[in-house]
């Protein structure tokens, strides 16, 4: 599929609330950059702790994109752990807290907001020849 504006309206159009949400930050910066494939790689590279994802620096927006999408990012999280055949959150995410198990706390909220958001973006982003 070529990476177009049209191309990420559709993959957001039937897709989880999480697949929308980062779907709109594609869309909204997408006429920042005149190499789209930059919208991913930026991210995918640097990682949301470099802060190039501006909806998730700070930590009440972390939170409360974690709140929103609690649902989804579980779901993830357990999807990419079966692929990988482990049960801890920690093989993936390496700075897991294992005593705030249920994400309750802000640092486990953190990089569980990241990682989904990361997550998503490269599941969508394998959807494009230009960005595989």
């Amino acid at each position: 599929m070529k990476l177009t504006l049209t191309n990420i309206r559709e993959i957001k159009r039937n897709a989880s609330p999480l697949t929308k949400a980062v779907c709109d930050f594609v869309i909204r910066r997408w006429n920042d950059y005149t190499d789209k494939k930059r919208i991913f790689t930026e991210v995918l590279t640097h990682g949301c702790v470099s802060g190039c994802v501006a909806e998730l620096i700070y930590t009440n927006d972390i939170a409360a994109f974690y709140e929103k999408y609690q649902q989804d990012i579980r779901h993830l999280l357990m999807e990419v752990m079966r692929e990988v055949s482990t049960y801890n959150p920690k093989d993936i995410l390496r700075e897991w807290n294992e005593r705030d198990m249920f994400a309750e706390e802000s640092d486990n909220q953190t990089l569980l907001a990241w990682f989904s958001f990361e997550e998503t973006l490269w599941r969508i982003s394998q959807r494009f020849e230009c960005l595989r």
